[in-house]
């Protein structure tokens, strides 16, 4: 199943119409929402990977 693709169109016309239509304040501010949300998961994973390092590093 990873392998097959397909078209499909996920998001609600409304949404695909602001998007296609950059010019709007509300594309800029979906796109600002989609980077927001993204940034949650990186911290995240940062913060984890910084304490096994440190953890790692204070047991040599």
């Amino acid at each position: 199943m990873v392998f097959i693709t397909s078209n499909t169109y996920s998001q609600c016309a409304m949404c695909k119409a602001v998007v296609e239509n950059g010019d709007s304040g509300l594309a800029k501010g979906l796109n600002d929402g989609i980077v927001t949300l993204m940034i949650i998961p990186y911290i995240l994973v940062a913060i984890v990977a910084f304490i096994i390092w440190r953890y790692y590093k204070k047991n040599k």
